[in-house]
């Protein structure tokens, strides 16, 4: 634990530690919340299912569309992250 402070504590003594620990909260906010939105795609998904067997073709095209969808701006908010870490010039 002491380690990571001391790490935060250096990164933020300049601008471009501050950048690097901007690009890195955006790529992994984007990740962590496209992990959710899949999971309760999901999980609604398995549920409207189980209530109506007969529609699971069409919930099961719906889940995946969305699903797809969520990936899609999880990585432009990864790619993103990775722009400004590479406009940090050293």
């Amino acid at each position: 634990m002491m380690e990571v402070m001391g790490l935060l504590q250096a990164a933020a003594s300049n601008e471009k530690g501050l950048a690097m620990i901007g690009a890195g909260i955006a790529a992994g906010g984007a990740v962590i919340g496209a992990g959710i939105g899949i999971g309760q795609i999901g999980g609604s998904a398995v549920e409207g299912m189980a209530r109506q067997p007969e529609a699971a073709g069409r919930i099961q095209t719906a889940a995946l569309i969305l699903a797809a969808l969520v990936e899609g701006a999880a990585l432009f908010g990864v790619v993103i992250g990775f722009q400004i870490q590479s406009k940090i010039t050293f």
